[in-house]
């Protein structure tokens, strides 16, 4: 009788807090992946790749032509796909994906270098930033990861 009790209650408690995550909110865990609509596979997988640093995840053969993926760690990705037409204009106030670096002067040395236009700019409490665009006009935010 004692564990009927006993499991009654926890099988209670289990599905009042199982009611309590699932009614509450999605459950949300963290990003799987982001999917950015191209219209150069090549090209932008080059630039994600060479440029940006991020490295390439095995698409299957059928769709090699029309999807690029990419590891941002953790589990997490950036899915690149075939087909865009139209324009993509963004700017620094507007939509932009933003990722930690080690070193922002290093960033900053690295897309002189390529003779990647950028723009530079010391947020509100004191951490510099870097914003430049893909080459479809998706704008990526660079920020020092601090130690």
């Amino acid at each position: 009788m004692k564990r009927l009790l006993l499991l009654s209650i926890m099988c209670f408690s289990c599905s009042t807090i199982f009611a309590q995550v699932s009614s509450g909110s999605l459950g949300f865990v963290r990003i799987n992946h982001l999917a950015l609509q191209v219209k150069d596979i090549p090209a932008s997988r080059d630039f994600y790749r060479d440029i940006v640093g991020l490295k390439p995840v095995e698409v299957p053969d059928t769709l090699k032509a029309i999807r690029a993926w990419f590891d941002t760690g953790e589990g997490q990705m950036i899915h690149l796909l075939a087909g865009r037409t139209t324009p993509v204009v963004n700017d620094k106030n507007g939509s932009h994906f933003a990722m930690f670096v080690t070193s922002i002067a290093g960033a900053e040395k690295f897309l002189t270098a390529k003779k990647i236009a950028f723009h530079k700019q010391v947020r509100f409490d004191g951490v510099t930033q870097i914003y430049f665009a893909d080459p479809d006009g998706y704008l990526i935010e660079l920020n020092e990861k601090k130690k």
